[in-house]
């Protein structure tokens, strides 16, 4: 109420001062007219058109909504709705005049001139509040602060530039001070941004004369080699620097100060901007009832953050692991929606507890992210990795089929091509399963999307070299010539919602990866980022490659084609020895497996998974147990 009323209060002031302007300009206008010696006969006139003008003039400015603004923010949109009001009201004004008596009376001259004057009178009043706003309140707010402010100097002098440089002098308190900004651009070169030189390339920031404290990167749209131009630079200053994230991060492109953050290894790997098609996306999720298993993992929690974006009406979250759901329930319910959110921690192996959520909820749409992925311990225990990858995948398909869901889309993985170990023979199986049930008649449409290494997930590479190098390393790499292709979590996330909206059923897509990246090129970048020199400060050390693993991962074979799709960056694969045959046998082979599963060994496992799916070929060299190795090395 109170805010209500200061509202009001505010409203009715705007509203005095343009009644007064309306009359001031229609008395200036009547004073330009007649060369500022207004005939007695034209006063009248004048007394007569003024309440008129005035009331018109408010009422339709308020019906127009120019009254419901933030004023302070004005912005060059409001300029022109101030334009399009008053030419309303205007053409209003003339009409009523016309139909009147007193229209032939005067010159057409008259309205044209009062209507220059009152657009550009009340335009300069709007602007005069901003002003007042963003400089004086601004200037007095930082005058009155003790807190020193941090001067920065600004890399980029784009859209995402002129909107930081705008913020900090919006908001004082940031503690912010931009003092000059650099841009490779030479066409900017000596141009101001809200009165803030551009004062030089990149490559002069290192030579500056500029006394400053931090550098801040804001070129979110930079390539792999941009970004790794910048960092050079700003290295060779010894300034610590901070850079926005990409694009594909930012995701609605919203960019603020409080985005800012120490670069990482994925501004060198990848910054490519991901163009969505997000109207297919919005007609796939929106209003729909969503459920995504594994949601506490590192693809399915950025799932459940994508999908918020599109506003579904129920978004279901399943995982087995009680820290997991509790992290990203806690993180979703921080923010303010409509949504109505359920977490459920139910293992997918659980046929019985997985086929009442579905009953509860009827989802529409599944996410099926749910899986072991960790290689050489799933070498060591298989079945626990047939049981989730394999038969939880076959318990969730089921049940959707039961529950007629209309789409389900299988997170699946690079290791399913050609596989040599466990994982990637469980998820090649997974994507069978899901093709089988595709093929029945059924309503539900049944697609898989495949995907290499995403940067920075849990348990994956990258968190390993980071703990490495803060104990001093060694930074432990299993080969110097070991390879993976690699994508940022929201991107891998928002593909798989983009694949899903595309797919028609049956379909294998495969996400453009980019160029494959030598593992020891990550460590070296890590290192390098943490302030040390490769071997230097920080030793690498050559392990061997661990069970399971490749050297180079692949992301289809020679034989198989990929198809395009509406998306430049989703492929959809054509294997030709996809048959029903070959899909009755490994289901067959997959019910008798779940049938013989219990008390087998490691690699009686693996050779019944070879027997199923003959493209696996493990390695069956003997494996000794993980205690008895464990014990081995407490002995050493």
């Amino acid at each position: 109420l109170f805010n209500q009323k200061k509202m009001n209060n505010r409203n009715l002031k705007l509203m005095a001062i343009d009644a007064l302007a309306s009359i001031a300009t229609l008395y200036i206008a009547f004073l330009i007219r007649f060369d500022f010696s207004v005939p007695h006969n034209f006063i009248l006139v004048f007394f007569n058109w003024a309440p008129w003008f005035m009331a018109f003039q408010v009422s339709i400015f308020y019906f127009t909504g120019l009254y419901a603004r933030m004023w302070r923010y004005t912005s060059l949109w409001d300029m022109l709705n101030i334009i399009k009001a008053n030419t309303l009201a205007s053409l209003i004004l003339v009409l009523m005049i016309y139909f009147s008596s007193g229209f032939d009376q005067i010159s057409r001259s008259l309205f044209i001139i009062d209507y220059i004057l009152c657009t550009g009178f009340i335009g300069i009043s709007r602007l005069g509040i901003r002003m007042f706003f963003s400089h004086i309140v601004t200037f007095v707010k930082s005058s009155n602060r003790s807190k020193i402010k941090k001067r920065v100097v600004l890399i980029g002098a784009g859209d995402s530039g002129q909107l930081i440089v705008r913020q900090t002098l919006q908001s004082p308190e940031s503690g912010i001070n931009i003092i000059g900004i650099f841009d490779d651009d030479p066409k900017k070169l000596g141009t101001r941004i809200h009165d803030i030189e551009i004062i030089g390339s990149v490559n002069d920031i290192k030579n500056t004369s500029l006394d400053y404290d931090e550098i801040y990167i804001c070129v979110p749209s930079a390539n792999r080699q941009q970004m790794r131009k910048i960092i050079d630079e700003c290295k060779e200053t010894g300034k610590p620097f901070k850079t926005l994230p990409s694009i594909s991060e930012l995701i609605e492109g919203n960019i603020s100060i409080s985005q800012f953050r120490e670069v990482s290894i994925l501004d060198l790997l990848g910054r490519e901007e991901i163009k969505l098609d997000k109207n297919t996306i919005n007609q796939f999720i929106r209003g729909k009832r969503i459920l995504v298993t594994g949601a506490g993992g590192s693809i399915g929690s950025e799932l459940v953050r994508q999908c918020i974006k599109f506003e579904p009406s129920v978004l279901v979250m399943m995982d087995i692991s009680e820290l997991n759901l509790f992290e990203i329930d806690r993180e979703i319910m921080d923010d303010a929606s409509n949504i109505l959110f359920k977490p459920v921690l139910s293992d997918i192996r659980d046929y019985s507890v997985v086929d009442q959520v579905f009953n509860e909820f009827k989802p529409q749409v599944v996410f099926h992210a749910a899986a072991y992925k960790h290689v050489p311990m799933q070498e060591y225990f298989p079945w626990e990795a047939v049981k989730t990858n394999v038969f939880g995948t076959s318990n969730v398909s089921t049940i959707s089929v039961k529950y007629d869901v209309e789409k389900f889309v299988l997170v699946s993985t690079d290791k399913a091509v050609k596989p040599v170990n466990v994982m990637g023979a469980t998820k090649r199986l997974a994507e069978m399963v899901t093709q089988d049930f595709n093929r029945k008649d059924n309503n539900t449409e049944f697609m898989a999307v495949r995907f290499g290494n995403v940067l920075g997930s849990s348990g994956s590479v990258i968190p390993i070299f980071q703990e490495q190098i803060k104990k001093g390393g060694p930074v432990t790499v299993t080969d110097p010539d070991m390879e993976r292709y690699f994508m940022s979590i929201p991107e891998a996330s928002q593909l798989i919602l983009q694949a899903g909206s595309l797919g028609l059923g049956g379909e294998v897509f495969i996400l453009d990866m980019g160029d494959p990246i030598k593992i020891i090129d990550i460590a070296n970048e890590l290192i390098r980022l943490s302030g040390y020199e490769p071997e230097l400060d920080i030793p690498i050390k050559f392990t061997g490659t661990r069970p399971g693993e490749k050297k180079i991962e692949e992301l289809s074979l020679p034989n198989e084609q990929l198809d395009k799709t509406k998306h430049d960056k989703i492929f959809v694969l054509n294997d030709p020895d996809i048959n029903i045959e070959t899909l009755s046998n490994v289901i067959s082979g997959i019910k008798k497996l779940e049938n013989s599963l219990s008390g087998r060994t490691a690699n009686q496992v693996r050779t019944i998974l070879s027997s199923i799916l003959p493209e696996y070929k493990p390695d069956l060299a003997s494996k000794e147990p993980v205690y008895l190795r464990v014990k081995a090395e407490a002995e050493a």
